[in-house]
């Protein structure tokens, strides 16, 4: 069955169309994908956060962010490490395979200085206050203190004092404590015990008090607070310290905020406070980051022991630069698309939306020259042919006219099967007209539409 003339026409225009704008769309692909490439909108499926002993809070916060994050499709690989300072040295090594960590306030800084090994890490934000809660048997305190109550950590002479591992963040934190309250920590009865064995040396000796740092949501903390026999001291210069340390802040833990029923704790305490940040390297993919700072929000705005609803996670007391993701969020909150769209989709949009707006206005120019070409390939199918038939015209009366005639019919029927869209027909058959014009300066040749 011959194919009607009609879809052939179509087909054929189709295919001028194609070939006209094939190369501008390849074009337009090859630079789409070398931007992908570039710009890497979308984040790696997996993420490694390094948070800290099996039973702080950094752990308990961990499982959370993973479960937030794992709805969004990435895999969060919580990481326990002994806390601050193993997390900074993870992340300051390349070769750790950390990307995100929790860091306590201050837990790298060391007689006054910052260690200046912190290029390339940038803070997330402010997560929570981490109070500095040393705790003590309440039997040690009647032996080596008496009537009065531990209030100083100038009263530390005399006492077993655990400070945990050497190194870690509290360690550094309370060697610096105590080196501002006039106490060389080498000439002090200090343990260097971790999380767990310390809290045993507490709970069934030697160890007379133990000081750590975590948030209040720590299940050790839960558990010292509720403990017979074991008391928290009170920071009585707690506004002391935060003067003369700025990543410190003094916190009171409110009369009966642990058990309102048996009054726990008896009365108000003060103590002081660090705040837990989020800190990652600057390499961590924005999308990733802008995922963690939301994540933050879900975990650690609602009110608490130290603070109101709302009030975290922010961007005071970073102590290193602050993230441009996280900056964007602390400024104007989750991005427009993700309040809508899937987060992979918005994305997409959000990282390549500039890209997308620098080739349209690359290629918007290009694209006008697209017509005229079309119209080019269209009618040098047909034009072409004049050059023969204008040959043929100069040969008239040079040349045997039959001869010119039988050229000229073989022109013709070559001309007949010449297929072009329906809009460029008017130059097909101004082209057959010209053939009989030519046919008709041979007065001797008879021919279709030609004179005798």
């Amino acid at each position: 069955m011959n194919e009607p003339q009609t879809l052939r026409d179509e087909r054929l225009s189709m295919r001028d169309l194609l070939a006209t704008s094939g190369p501008f769309v390849l074009l337009a692909v090859a630079l789409l994908a070398i931007a992908y490439w570039v710009l890497d909108p979308s984040p790696p499926r997996r993420v490694v956060l390094a948070t800290g002993p099996e039973q702080g809070a950094y752990a308990e916060f961990g499982k959370r962010y993973a479960e937030l994050l794992a709805a969004h499709g990435i895999q969060v690989e919580l990481r326990n490490t002994e806390g601050s300072a193993e997390n900074l040295k993870l992340l300051r090594d390349a070769d750790s395979g950390v990307d995100i960590a929790f860091v306590q306030g201050g837990a790298d800084r060391k007689h006054g200085r910052d260690e200046d090994v912190d290029a390339g890490l940038v803070s997330l934000g402010s997560l929570f206050y981490e109070p500095v809660w040393v705790f003590y048997r309440e039997q040690s305190a009647r032996r080596l203190l008496g009537d009065r109550p531990l209030d100083s950590l100038a009263q530390a002479p005399g006492w077993k004092l655990n400070i945990g591992l050497p190194g870690s963040g509290i360690a550094v934190l309370m060697e610096k404590l105590l080196e501002a309250n006039g106490l060389d920590p080498d000439r002090l009865d200090l343990a260097r015990l971790a999380l767990t064995p310390g809290v045993v040396g507490l709970l069934e000796g030697p160890v007379d008090a133990m000081a750590f740092v975590t948030a209040p949501e720590s299940l050790m903390v839960q558990m010292l607070l509720q403990t017979p026999g074991i008391a928290l001291m009170d920071f009585s210069q707690a506004e002391a310290y935060s003067r003369l340390f700025p990543f410190m802040s003094p916190v009171t833990l409110p009369r009966g905020v642990v058990d309102l029923g048996r009054n726990m704790p008896p009365r108000d305490v003060r103590l002081v406070a660090p705040t837990g940040t989020l800190v990652a390297r600057d390499s961590t993919h924005p999308a990733l980051i802008q995922l963690f700072v939301q994540a933050a929000a879900q975990v650690h705005g609602g009110a608490g022991w130290f603070h109101h609803k709302g009030e975290f996670p922010n961007a005071r007391n970073t102590e290193r630069p602050l993230a441009d993701e996280a900056a964007r969020f602390y400024r104007s909150g989750v991005p427009l698309l993700q309040r809508y769209l899937p987060f992979w989709l918005a994305n997409l949009f959000e990282r390549m939306w500039p890209v997308l707006v620098t080739l349209i206005a690359v290629l918007l120019p290009l694209s006008r020259m697209l017509p005229p070409l079309y119209e080019f390939r269209v009618r040098s199918r047909i034009f072409r042919w004049y050059g023969q038939l204008r040959a043929l015209e100069d040969e008239v009366g040079a040349r045997d006219a039959s001869e010119i005639g039988r050229e000229l019919d073989a022109l013709e029927r070559r001309v007949e099967h010449i297929a072009v869209p329906l809009a460029y027909v008017d130059e097909l058959y101004a082209l057959r007209s010209h053939i009989d014009m030519v046919r008709g300066r041979l007065p001797l040749l008879p021919g279709p539409g030609g004179a005798q």
